[in-house]
C-alpha cells in the first residue's frame, strides 16, 4: 500500500478556492436582504408593511423611550455603517443624537443628500408651527410638532415616503414595493374607518395631557386638551401650578389624565388623587406597553384605554 502524501500547499489553496466558487456559484449581494435602521418602531413597523421578507428592519429608539433623548452606543454606529436606508422621523425630533451617528457612520449612502435618507415626515400637513421661537417658550420645534404618526391617516404618507426610498435604492423590487405599500394603505383606510366610528364617544371629551405630543391624535379622533401638565413643553410644573391644575380639573368636572409612558408618573398620580381624574396612560409608539406590538395595535390599545377611562 502505497504511502499517504499531503499535498502541496498550494492545492490546497486551489481546492479551497474550488470549493468556494461552488458554495457562492449564483449568490448575489443584490439577493442578500436588505438592512433599514429607522430612528423609531413606528417608523420601523411601518417599513416592515412594505419590505415584507426582503429586508431586515431595526429601530434604534425602542418604543418605551423619549425618542427626543437616545444615549447613542457603539451598536447603533455599527447598524448604520451597514444599512442600506435610514428613515428617521424628522422635524428635529431626533435633533439631539440622530445626526451626530450618521456623521460618525460615514456611510454615504444614508446621509442626509444619500438615496437611502428617508425623511418620513415630507407631505406631512404640519401642526403647531410657530411664528417664533426662543428658550422661554419650552421645548418647542422650530418645524412643527413632530409627532405626526400619532393621526393614523399619516401613516400612509410615511409609508409613501419609505416606499420611495427603497425603489430608489432597491429598483429590482419596486413593483413588490408599491404592491405592499397598495395593500398597507388600503388596510389603514379601514382601520381609520373603524377608529373614527369607535371614538365617536370621545368626541369633546375634556382631558388633560402630561405633555404635549399628542394633537394630531387630538385632531383626528375629536378630543378636546384642557391643560398640560407641563405648563410649558419640557418644564417640570411647581407645587402651585399642581394645586391649581388639580382644583380647576375638579371644577370643571374632566375625569381624564393622559400620560405617555416614558414619563414619571409621580406628578401625574398626585393630581389624579387630589383632581379626581382617572389617570390612563396610552402608547406614544409602538413597544410603549406590551399591547401596542405594531401599527395597528398601536391605535387599538389607547383608543380602547381612553374610551375604558371615560366610561363609554
Amino acid at each position: 500500500m502505497s504511502p499517504t502524501v499531503a499535498s502541496p500547499p498550494h492545492r490546497l489553496r486551489m481546492r479551497t478556492w474550488a470549493w468556494l466558487v461552488v458554495l457562492t456559484a449564483g449568490w448575489s449581494p443584490l439577493e442578500a436582504k436588505l438592512k433599514i435602521v429607522t430612528t423609531t418602531t413606528d417608523l420601523a413597523s411601518i417599513a416592515q408593511e412594505i419590505t415584507q421578507d426582503l429586508a431586515d428592519v431595526t429601530a434604534i429608539a425602542k418604543g418605551f423611550q423619549d425618542p427626543h433623548f437616545v444615549d447613542p452606543k457603539p451598536s447603533f454606529l455599527v447598524q448604520l455603517q451597514r444599512a442600506d436606508m435610514f428613515v428617521m422621523v424628522g422635524m428635529d425630533l431626533e435633533r439631539a443624537w440622530a445626526f451626530d451617528l450618521l456623521t460618525n457612520s460615514r456611510n454615504a449612502k444614508i446621509q442626509p443628500a444619500g438615496p437611502g435618507h428617508v425623511d418620513a415626515s415630507v407631505g406631512i400637513a404640519r401642526l403647531q408651527v410657530p411664528t417664533a421661537a426662543d428658550r422661554t417658550m419650552g421645548d418647542i420645534h422650530a418645524f412643527g410638532n413632530p409627532h405626526y404618526w400619532l393621526d393614523p391617516a399619516n401613516g400612509a404618507i410615511i409609508a409613501g415616503n419609505i416606499t420611495a426610498g427603497l425603489q430608489r435604492i432597491d429598483p429590482a423590487n419596486a413593483s413588490t414595493y408599491q404592491k405592499n405599500l397598495d395593500a398597507f394603505t388600503a388596510k389603514l383606510e379601514d382601520a381609520v374607518a373603524r377608529w373614527t366610528r369607535q371614538a365617536a364617544p370621545l368626541v369633546g371629551l375634556p382631558v388633560v395631557v402630561y405633555h404635549d405630543s399628542w394633537p394630531y391624535f387630538v385632531q383626528r379622533f375629536g378630543l378636546d386638551v384642557v391643560a398640560f401638565v407641563e405648563p410649558k413643553p419640557g418644564i417640570p410644573p411647581s407645587g402651585r401650578y399642581i394645586a391649581e391644575l388639580s382644583e380647576t380639573m375638579k371644577t370643571r368636572h374632566i375625569g381624564v389624565l393622559v400620560m405617555t409612558s416614558f414619563y414619571d408618573d409621580k406628578t401625574a398620580q398626585l393630581i389624579s388623587r387630589q383632581s379626581g381624574a382617572k389617570e390612563v396612560t396610552l402608547a406614544q409608539s409602538v413597544g410603549g406597553v406590551p399591547a401596542a406590538l405594531d401599527y395597528f395595535s398601536l391605535f387599538d390599545n389607547n383608543l380602547a384605554l381612553l374610551l375604558d377611562a371615560a366610561g363609554k
